[in-house]
């Protein structure tokens, strides 16, 4: 859906109305409504650059998955993370970006180093990109996980956890957010088991003691599932434990699987530099291996993937959007 307005680049007094006349191009397009691309809206609207951002299905990203958020700075109490992006957001429309819902099918490079994005509803034409298309749960990849997915297997404590009161659940993962949503299922389940494939956990310690105090939550580490196992439902699964190489079954009624991240980046084609994981590989400044075209979030190679880190590569890329688009048209 092409858009009747046009906007006078990089424009000083730029309010969000329409000058002159023609087809819209923007400055920048962002890829992405969750806590990357809407920092980035929100930096990109105060610079007052013409922006839009596209999601595919809501706002929020991986984060609305999960409940609350206890370590983003100023709520030392934790935020319910649905109330945290409802902030964001706006934040953002409140500088006059738009957030418009398509998926992203393709982007391809025109002439005068002008990007066209092809999406579900439609094309735009944009002189920059930030991507901040984050990730979805990756899979276990054992039998029985895709047969049992909505009938026990699940990636999402939040969506299901409620289904499950009184009743045992497995969480699989060992890292901030496997533990995150052990301390949340144990609200509901009688018990809950984690199962981590190494003897330490990744999380923070402060969530690892605070799951070790719980007592509805057990650990069984060094331990790998092997297979999920059911009727109708799951019913159990299989744990293999890495060192004695002996297998077991532990009986149970959901399992919940928080092993990583598969960034949303197959719509690239081949276009930017990934890892062998499909992230994509960005300098510090958040620029990929495209001119023009930047990246953040989940969907970015680093370190570290929590709210506040790709709050501040949404920030860093705009910047560096901004920077780029002033030495383009001589600003």
């Amino acid at each position: 859906m092409k858009l009747d307005i046009t906007l006078i680049t990089l424009c000083p007094d730029w309010d969000g109305n329409s000058f002159g006349g023609g087809e819209i191009m923007y400055d920048l397009i962002i890829i992405g409504a969750g806590p990357a691309g809407l920092s980035a809206g929100l930096y990109a609207g105060r610079f007052r650059l013409n922006t839009l951002i596209l999601e595919r299905v809501s706002a929020g990203g991986q984060i609305i998955l999960s409940s609350t958020i206890e370590n983003y700075p100023g709520f030392p109490a934790g935020i319910s993370t649905t109330e945290l992006i409802e902030r964001f957001k706006k934040q953002t429309e409140d500088v006059g970006v738009k957030i418009e819902y398509s998926e992203v099918l393709e982007i391809s490079l025109g002439k005068d180093q002008i990007y066209n994005i092809k999406t579900s509803e439609g094309s735009f034409d944009t002189r920059s990109v930030i991507i901040a298309a984050g990730a979805q749960s990756k899979r276990l990849g054992v039998e029985g996980e895709e047969r049992f997915l909505g009938r026990g297997v699940s990636y999402c404590a939040t969506c299901d956890g409620p289904l499950f009161k009184n009743k045992d659940v497995v969480v699989v993962g060992g890292g901030d957010r496997a533990i995150e949503e052990a301390l949340f299922l144990s609200s509901y389940a009688a018990k809950v088991t984690i199962i981590h494939r190494r003897q330490e956990l990744r999380a923070s310690k402060i969530l690892e003691e605070k799951a070790r105090q719980n007592l509805k939550i057990n650990f069984v580490l060094k331990s790998v599932i092997e297979k999920i196992i059911g009727s109708d439902r799951v019913e159990g699964v299989v744990i293999k434990n890495r060192e004695t190489i002996a297998e077991s079954i532990l009986s149970c009624h959901g399992l919940f699987i928080f092993v990583g991240l598969v960034p949303d980046t197959q719509f690239l084609k081949n276009l930017l530099h990934l890892d062998e994981s499909g992230f994509i590989i960005t300098d510090e400044n958040m620029a990929s291996s495209k001119e023009g075209i930047f990246a953040s979030g989940d969907c970015r190679k680093k370190g570290l993937y929590q709210v506040i880190t790709a709050c501040a590569e949404g920030a860093i890329a705009t910047n560096s959007v901004h920077n780029y688009l002033m030495n383009k048209l001589g600003g």
